[in-house]
């Protein structure tokens, strides 16, 4: 019986540590048509809390798992 408790706890460590080397982080610049560069976009990891907004030169930085999807929100006002 003690073995097999060691052996399910050991899976469950190798398992554990797999999930987490999957995490990535994702950087990227997000700009407009004309190659300018957008601040304050939203960028969130879909169906989760995590995200992240682009500064002043359109850069963001978030962690994500492989193939999780982004979504990208912006608010802008058009003249």
């Amino acid at each position: 019986m003690r073995n097999r408790v060691l052996t399910v706890l050991t899976g469950l460590l190798l398992l554990s540590t797999q999930a987490f080397a999957q995490q990535k982080t994702v950087t990227g610049r997000v700009t407009n048509d004309q190659s300018a560069p957008l601040a304050g976009v939203q960028i969130q990891v879909k169906g989760t809390r995590a995200g992240a907004l682009t500064n002043a030169d359109g850069r963001y930085t978030l962690s994500a798992s492989v193939g999780q999807v982004l979504q990208f929100s912006y608010v802008g006002m058009a003249s």
